[in-house]
This record gives structure tokens, sequence and C-alpha cells, in this order.
């Protein structure tokens, strides 16, 4: 019998699969190929800490109990383990045997410490000796309190044997069977992780790794012992915690222990090299794991140390070509955007459009004399963020600025604490998100006083207030002047900073209020007004969908006749294609240069079609969990332009890959006479044309009489 629903930690592994999938196309660049191989890395570190973590707890607590899928903890984890060791066995295989030997073809030369030349081990000792030994601090292993292992932490362990002819005193320095002499060196962060060597020739230049440097000249660090072994490893650890949310006006106190708690739980999976059994059995003992837990790499631990490859000479020739961030032409450059929000809304598509914008409108109402007040939240905002600036700013001039910051935000919960700390400094009303709900609407308002009335001036994103993302992240936000959609920007900000209970919003919703009862509402409204004439249609692009009642009511209209096309990033626990049950469903993915992130979703509605943008996935902590709001595209020019962003994203056919109902995902087969069309690259031309059509401005050239 086909099961209705995917597991979803499965589904996440077939998300890595297909980042995966681009690091070994060889089609791309090299270095965005390495790039790809990095972020799988990068996204098994957040699985592993929170994901396979809470498995592991329930597996701890003879959890017996199964999820839609129909596994239980322990099926989940074995499955997990065997296609996660396949994916990094590839991973690895692809960095090695692949990308680094194609380097080394363009004149970037990885070098093992095997392969070090007489001039080489010279110039490196130095190395090691001025720059990298006075960093570096060895822990022995056989003391009564095991060292702490940091989590995510690269390290070098070293097995170690007295030299002969020379006396050790203390017994446990002889060592033994049972109580080898092991030390640990962490491997520093904040240097160089890449050294350039001297020799080769003119066409190629080569390069050693810190974690090689660090495993090779450690024996330094162990005077009267020689170094029998090495192993360099790196330890994962449970992240999955939750804050007390009774802490009351301790929150954040509360919070700073889950940071601590953190950075010393329970070891959930070991990346190491092979170089040395003996170490890992040690460490395997020592933490407690067991082989499933244990992933082997041929020689580098983090493919991201070679990020640092960006910064050569070399690098834009092995890089995708370079893609400007356009001002859209819709807003004014220089004038700020009061007059032209009053005639018409304006969408921004971040990054093919500049994220200026953005902080333009925040830093004009700062400025602005006749802005009286500024409200937002705050989820993820990044560092040196010129919209903190501007919040401050703005306080200090004496506006009222009232700022939601989510400290619950995971991963970033420590900067978002300085944040608040800072913003409170500067005179900013600063609230501490709600009590057993993350805030994760991105909401900003600006309240003027103008000639005729107090007007209020609305920013809603599916992405959050960061510029650096903002680069990297594929997001749709809407600037709006709207009286409805000011009025319910308004009853929000209203219940969360205070007392009030919901009212009814006229266009926005909100979760977990409104939201999931309605979108299921016009799920429901497609099936009743589909027919076998005119069928229902439903297009909608999100990161993840795991939301069971909303599948069903997805199954439902699928049954109904209703053509459902489905963009989906990352997880998805709905299967497509099965007859009687979801044959009108068909799943489509993208992972290309730009992470997708913009949640939106159409409904035909009997021809008078319905367009929402949202912060919100289909998820249950998103609908059930979450602060979240969805808001209708009302403009008729923004309608049209996004409708046309959802269109491009089902028509491409170069990195789209569709999910099969057996659970695997298939490239999107492209037909011989069919136009070759990858989604990313026809909205950043549709955004370079645009940019090409503004008039421009004549220079005015002044004449200069001479003698």
């Amino acid at each position: 019998m086909q099961e209705r629903y995917f597991n979803r930690e499965l589904s996440w592994l077939e998300f890595n699969a297909r980042v995966l999938f681009q690091g070994l196309n060889k089609e791309l660049p090299l270095l965005e190929r390495l790039q790809f191989l990095s972020i799988v890395t990068s996204n098994f570190d957040e699985f592993f800490q929170v994901r396979v973590a809470s498995i592991k707890r329930l597996i701890m607590e003879n959890s017996n109990q199964t999820d839609a899928s129909g596994l239980s903890p322990h099926m989940v984890y074995t499955s997990i383990s065997a296609r996660a060791h396949q994916i990094m066995r590839t991973q690895q295989e692809c960095l090695m045997s692949d990308i680094l030997p194609a380097l080394a073809e363009k004149g970037l030369i990885y070098v093992t410490p095997m392969q070090y030349t007489q001039q080489q081990i010279e110039y490196l000792s130095g190395v090691f000796n001025s720059e990298i030994f006075p960093l570096l601090t060895p822990l022995r292993t056989d003391v009564e309190a095991f060292p702490h292992i940091k989590n995510l932490t690269t390290y070098a362990a070293f097995l170690l044997a007295p030299i002969k002819g020379i006396k050790v005193g203390s017994e446990a320095l002889k060592g033994s069977d049972d109580l080898p002499r092991i030390a640990f060196v962490e491997i520093p962060d904040g240097i160089s992780n890449i050294y350039w060597l001297p020799g080769g020739d003119s066409n190629s230049r080569q390069f050693a790794l810190l974690q090689d440097i660090v495993a090779q000249y450690g024996t330094k660090l162990f005077p009267g012992f020689d170094v029998e072994e090495t192993l360099l490893f790196k330890v994962t650890r449970d992240a999955d915690f939750a804050v007390d949310e009774d802490a009351g006006k301790n929150f954040i106190h509360a919070m700073e222990d889950v940071l601590i708690q953190r950075k010393s739980s329970f070891p959930v999976q070991m990346t190491c090299n092979s170089s040395s059994q003996k170490i890992i059995r040690f460490l395997m003992e020592k933490l407690e794991l067991k082989e499933d837990d244990v992933y082997r790499v041929n020689q580098i631990i983090n493919p991201a140390d070679l990020m640092e490859l960006r910064d050569a000479d070399e690098a834009p020739a092995l890089s995708f070509e370079r893609w400007e961030h356009f001002y859209p032409a819709g807003l004014p450059e220089e004038e700020p955007y009061w007059d032209s929000l009053k005639m018409h809304d304006r969408i921004l598509h971040v990054p093919y459009e500049s994220y200026d914008p953005v902080v333009k409108f925040l830093s004009d109402a700062a400025d602005d004399d006749d802005v009286l007040a500024i409200k937002m939240t705050l989820y993820r905002t990044g560092r040196d963020s010129p919209i903190i600036d501007a919040l401050e700013r703005a306080a200090q001039r004496g506006k009222q600025v009232v700022v939601l910051v989510e400290l619950k935000a995971r991963f970033d919960e420590e900067r978002n604490i300085a944040w608040a700390n800072e913003l409170e400094q500067a005179g900013v009303t600063v609230i501490y998100g709600l009590v057993n709900l993350k805030v994760h609407a991105k909401i900003l308002m600006v309240i003027r006083r103008e000639s005729d009335t107090i007007r209020r001036y609305v920013h809603l994103a599916t992405g959050n207030y960061n510029t650096k993302t903002a680069k990297l992240y594929s997001d749709i936000s809407l600037f709006t002047a709207n009286l409805q959609i000011a009025n319910d920007a308004t009853q929000f900000f209203n219940l969360v900073t205070g007392y009030s209970t919901l009212q009814n919003m006229n266009c926005l919703s909100m979760a977990p209020v409104t939201m999931k009862s309605r979108i299921i509402a016009m799920i429901n409204r497609e099936i009743e007004r589909s027919t076998a004439e005119n069928p229902g249609l439903i297009i909608a692009k999100m990161n993840s969908l795991t939301h069971e009642e909303v599948i069903s009511a997805l199954y439902k209209a699928s049954q109904a006749g209703v053509k459902v096309l489905l963009n989906i990033r990352g997880i998805c626990m709905l299967v497509p294609g099965v007859e009687g049950l979801s044959e009108n469903i068909r799943v489509v993915s993208i992972v290309d240069r730009y992470l997708e992130h913009a949640r939106i979703f159409y409904f035909q509605n009997g021809g008078t079609p319905e367009l929402y943008c949202s912060s919100a996935d289909w998820m249950n902590r998103n609908l059930d969990r979450r602060i979240e709001l969805m808001f209708p595209i009302l403009d008729k020019v923004a309608f049209e332009d996004i409708k046309s962003i959802l269109d491009t994203y089902f028509a491409d056919n170069t990195t789209a890959m569709e999910l099969q109902s057996n659970g695997s995902w298939e490239p999107v087969v492209r037909g011989k006479k069919d136009e070759v069309i990858r989604a990313q690259e026809v909205l950043y031309k549709k955004y370079r044309q645009l940019e090409e059509k503004k008039p421009k401005s004549e220079e005015t050239r002044f004449e200069v009489r001479r003698k």
C-alpha cells in the first residue's frame, strides 16, 4: 500500500542530495561546485544538531510511537545513517577525485603532507613555529575529567609514545593499551585555513591546509614523545534545546543558559579521517558513539575551509559570472517613497533587485521630521546591520520606535540578545517575542504625519531584514500604503506588543490563529469551483511542506480534478502522482546559485484569481506554533509580475528536479527541440532588461572658455 506521507527527515536528506547534485554538475564553475559541497556539510551540521539529536532522544526515551510515514524513531535513525553515509561518501569522492584534480589543472594545487617538498617542509615549519604554535593548547586525555570537545570544532588528535632512552616519571604518561597516551589540539579559528607554498611553476600555485599543518607539526607540542598516529576529527552535539518560556523577566538569562547547554550537550555524530583506527575507537568509547555515528572522510574535514580560494586571483574565472543587484524601476532613487506608494504598491524581488530600497525606506523614515513612529519585527538581522543603525537613529531623534526581537531564532540567539540590548540603550522599545510562540513574521510599519491625515506605510516580506542574506536568498516583499493592510498591520502590532484580542483582519492572515484555516478554506473553495471544463488550479512555492491537514486538503483537491503545482525547495511529505490520491499533483524543486526562499500561493478561484505571499511555509511549526503573516497582492501590475515569476519556476528545464511517487527526485527532462530555460537566469535577464530600459539622465556639459 502506498503511504500517504514521506518521512520528514528522509525527505530533508533528499534535499541535501539535490544540493550535492549541483556539486557533481561538471557544467558549473569549479568554485561554485566546491561551494555546493560546502553547503552539504553545513546543512548536515545543523541537521545532526537538531533533527538527529531529537530522534536520538526519542530512542533513549524508548518511544515506540510511529510518525505519519509509519516509521519508528529507530527505523528513521537507521535510514538516516544509511543515506547520510552514502551522500557524504559521494561528496568526498567528488571533492578528492574530481574537483581538487580539476583545480590543480587550473593552477590551484592542494598539497598533502605526504607531498611536501623539503623546501615546503622548512617553510611550513617556520610558519608553524611563528604563527600557529602560540595559538595551540594540547589537552591530555588520561586525566580524571575527559577534556571537553567543542561543538563543530575541528581537532587534531595525537597518539604518543615516549622517545626511547628518555625516562618518563608518571605511570600515566608511560601509557598502556587500556590507557593510551592521546592528546587533542583544537585547530585555531580566526586565522587562515590556506597557506600558499613556495615552489611550483609560473602557471600554478600550491597550497597547504591549516588542519594538515597542525597534524604534521603537532609533535612539537609534545617534547620527549614521538607521534605514532594522528587523527583529524569534528564532533556534532545536540543543539535541540527549548528555552524556559515561563522565565518571565529572566527570559534572556534563560536563553543564555540554553546557549551554554548547547556547547556541552551530548555528542550526536563525529566526522573524521581514517588515519588512526585506534584513536577512532578511543573517541567512540569516550563519547559513547556507535559505528553508525561515525562518518569517515578521505582527508578534508570541512570543505568550507577551501572556500578561501575565492580570494585567489584565479577565482573569477572559476566562479559564476557576476550578477548585479539592480535598483527597482518602480521606486525613486533620490526621493522618499511616500508619494510613489500613495499611487501604487511596489514589489521588490531580491537578490535580482537590490535590497537598498528597504534600507532607504527605513533610513528615510528615521530622518523624516514628519515620521512619528516606526514598528517592526526582527528575526535574523546579520552583523553590522544598517537596519539597526536606522532604528537607533530614529529613536535618538525622538521618534517612537518599537521593535519585536525574536530571541529564539535558532543559532542567532546570541546575536539577537546583543542587538536587543543595543537597541534598548539607544531608546528603542524592545519586545522579546511571545511566550511559547516564535515571531517569524516580517513586517515594518512607518506612521507619518501628512497635511491631511496620519498615514501608515507598510513593508511585508517573505524573508528576513538581513542585508547580507538579501544578496543570496530569493525573496519577495511588498511596499504599500493600502489603508486596509495598514489597519491590519496596526492590529498585528497591538496584538503582539500589548493586551489585544485578535479582531477580524481584512487582508492579512496570521498564524497560528487564521492562516491555516484560510489556506485550507481556499483549497476547498478551489474544489467547489472546479469543473470538468474549467478545472481548478493551485500553484504554490515554499521551502517545505509537512502539515498533514494541508496535505490532506491538497489530496482532496487532486481527487476533485484540481491541478496542483508545487515548487518546494526542501522537505516535502506529500506523495505526488499516486492514482486515486494525488495524480493531479506535480512537485518540482530548484537548487541553483541563489537560495529559493520566497513563499508564494496562487488560487485560480473560478476565474477571479488570488495571489498571496507569506513568511510561512506549510509546516506544523509555521502554521501552529509561530506568529506568521500571509499578505495578498492587490495591485494589478504587482500581481501579474509575481504570477510571471511563479510560472517561470515551473518552466525550468535546466536546474529543476521532479519528485516521484517513490520518493526519488529526477531531473526534469528537456526535449531536444525545447528552449533551454533556467529559471534564475531568466529572472536575472528580465531585471537586467528593465535596468537597460531606464531613461538615462543626460549629462550636462560645460564648455570652458580658454584664452
